[in-house]
């Protein structure tokens, strides 16, 4: 928990895609209950969602599209891929920043050593 967290759920920028709202809507709530963001998160925390928007957005054209195009030189791999592929990456970046990874959790959910709450794995051999 950091002292000064936010504490309700802002609104989503209006300049996010619909996608990326979305996204909004679906962390927030979680990452506020856990007081782990303050207002100078927030920029971090749009783009974060500003990349799973966009890989959801990428997804769709491809599943509209198909997964490849014909060009001048032959069939190609369907340009969509690489903005997502791109995003996936920023994506899973910030979402380890954030806390909102399984592994990042435990890591920034472990309150410090000596304070309540604090799981010594040690205790239980007297050292």
């Amino acid at each position: 928990m950091i002292e000064g967290g936010l504490s309700k759920v802002p609104r989503p920028p209006a300049w996010l895609p619909d996608e990326a709202k979305d996204e909004w809507k679906r962390i927030l709530p979680s990452l506020i209950k856990r007081k782990v963001l303050t207002d100078t998160d927030m920029g971090t925390v749009e783009a974060y969602c500003l990349a799973a928007g966009t890989v959801r957005r990428s997804q769709a054209t491809i599943a509209r599209e198909g997964d490849t195009v014909e060009t001048n030189t032959g069939t190609k791999r369907h340009p969509a891929f690489q903005t997502m592929f791109q995003s996936l990456t920023e994506q899973r970046r910030l979402a380890a920043e954030l806390g909102l990874t399984p592994a990042s959790r435990m890591k920034a959910g472990k309150p410090p050593e000596g304070e309540e709450g604090y799981d010594d794995p040690y205790s239980d051999l007297g050292i």
